[in-house]
């Protein structure tokens, strides 16, 4: 991965060239920009710390998100859950359980009653330690926590059962429309690939097998496809990096593209060809189209901005025209809503927060 100097610290887990220092960013206050025509009614929710991965109940009326806030003592990205406030009314959330390790990847089920997220508590109460770039040229580095499992809790926080149960890094969790599997990222093969697990029965079956990093993985609206992002490391400097940084614990995942395929695995295909970090996508509510991440158009690898593309790669469109990051998509579930994360209209700081808008077409 690429050390960007005009990068300033944003810190929020699992994405790509956040927690980089130096990012420049340019927004002065502004809740919407010209020529984001997607976007209506715009409302900012959360107005300090990270705020990132906020994802809708299927009733659309919460969210799970997690949050990282030093000032308030967070000092790690924990999880928490609020109802959707009515127009004027302020947004009111709480933390979900006793805080302890690093928590992230949340997502209800169908019942709104209980949530699947991950968590590093199994490996110890604080936050667990970040890596020391400059021991690898002040590359950025995501840590592959072998610590990280996957539970299902109530919304109080209290745990139900333990999902996964294998030595490393399990996490990523997302649920199908019905709510009966989830689809999730593990390293119990050596390498990081996808898995789908069904909630009852707990079997579980892997559906990605090519060297690389697959992760982000999210069900198309009727359950048939999924969509997710992927390294492929191919010649053999980046292949022998990769194997490397991977046996450390590491991954340094800025070069990521789009993939879909269907519901088990099936008939994969690359959606992007645009180079750099292209990442946290997810379907539109009619499952005609992928909107996703990327800094594409920017070689010194900012702003993030979020696009929309056909799922056979075609028809690309920018979405958001932020020059600083906007990332996190997701619709809710009637397809009248969008939320996601982002830096605008944070007076030139870095706080990262949950925005959310009417979606039109």
């Amino acid at each position: 991965m690429i050390a960007y100097p005009t990068i300033k610290r944003l810190s929020l887990l699992f994405i790509f060239l956040i927690c980089l220092k130096d990012i420049h960013a340019q927004d002065t206050g502004t809740l919407i920009f010209p020529d984001e025509k997607h976007f209506q009614n715009i409302r900012q929710l959360t107005f300090n710390g990270d705020n990132a991965e906020a994802y809708w109940s299927y009733d659309d009326k919460q969210i799970i998100f997690q949050r990282k806030d030093e000032k308030e003592g967070i000092m790690c990205d924990r999880m928490f859950t609020g109802f959707i406030p009515k127009p004027g009314e302020k947004f009111q959330f709480k933390q979900l359980g006793d805080g302890k390790g690093r928590a992230t990847c949340g997502y209800f089920l169908p019942d709104g009653k209980h949530v699947i997220y991950a968590s590093t508590f199994l490996g110890g109460d604080s936050c667990p330690p970040v890596p020391d770039r400059s021991k690898y040229g002040n590359r950025y580095l995501w840590p592959i926590y072998d610590s990280y499992d996957i539970f299902l809790a109530d919304t109080s926080g209290k745990i139900i059962k333990r999902l996964t149960n294998t030595k490393g890094y399990d996490a990523e969790g997302t649920l199908s429309p019905d709510g009966k599997k989830m689809v999730f990222t593990s390293i119990r093969n050596g390498d990081l690939d996808l898995y789908v697990m069904d909630l009852k029965t707990e079997k579980v079956t892997q559906i990605t097998h090519e060297l690389g990093y697959d992760g982000g993985a999210w069900f198309s609206p009727n359950g048939k496809k999924i969509v997710w992002r992927a390294s492929r490391p191919k010649t053999p400097e980046e292949i022998a990096d990769y194997k490397d940084l991977l046996s450390k614990g590491l991954v340094a995942p800025t070069q990521m593209e789009v993939f879909i395929a269907n519901a088990d695995g099936s008939d994969q295909k690359q959606v992007t060809h645009l180079a750099q970090a292209n990442w946290a996508p997810n379907f539109t509510p009619d499952g005609k189209h992928i909107i996703f991440c990327s800094n594409y158009e920017y070689k010194h690898g900012f702003p993030f901005n979020m696009y929309l593309i056909n799922l056979d790669g075609t028809g690309l469109e920018k979405v958001s025209h932020n020059n600083g990051f906007d990332a996190f998509p997701m619709f809710s579930y009637d397809g009248k809503k969008i939320m996601f994360s982002s830096n605008r209209n944070s007076g030139g700081g870095y706080e990262i927060n949950l925005f959310m808008a009417d979606w039109v077409e």
